[in-house]
């Protein structure tokens, strides 16, 4: 398995993913697949159940998500716009492992194990710098388009 880094920051690319990503590159397993794989999140509550029903301390990387959240319920940011810093995204789909992340890590109990708590796919639609601690928030539903038009 290709070794993956933490990274303190990264660009976001819209419509490509971070920068430098095997799928941002076009190199992904996965990349003439249909569907955007721009983005991927994870939750750490998600390797802690894992660890708690398995036994099998986990690593992130192994899941080769590109984002570790903590403290977010990610499958209701699906059909959603939220920001992670000052990054905008769409919530797109569920993804789960498949049989190819079970044979890069060598763990077939991945597959059931993380099932239904594997992350989400996301859109990037405003790129920008992504740093280790930033907020997962909600995007705005309305916004200023036009300051000509705003009345005080």
């Amino acid at each position: 398995m290709g070794q993956l880094d933490s990274v303190p920051h990264i660009e976001a690319i819209p419509g490509r993913g971070l920068k430098g990503d095997r799928y941002e590159t076009g190199i992904g397993s996965y990349s003439k697949s249909a569907g955007g794989r721009d983005v991927t999140l994870i939750e750490v509550e998600a390797l802690w159940r894992f660890f708690g029903s398995t036994g099998v301390d986990l690593h992130p990387s192994v899941t080769r998500r590109n984002l570790l959240t903590e403290g977010v319920s990610l499958s209701s940011l699906i059909g959603s716009r939220f920001r992670v810093g000052p990054v905008e995204l769409l919530g797109l789909r569920l993804c789960p492992p498949c049989s190819h992340l079970a044979r890069l890590s060598g763990m077939p109990e991945i597959l059931k194990g993380l099932a239904h708590s594997g992350g989400i796919y996301a859109e990037i639609l405003t790129g920008g710098n992504l740093a280790v601690g930033d907020p997962i928030l909600p995007a705005m539903e309305c916004q200023i388009a036009d300051y000509s038009r705003l009345t005080i």
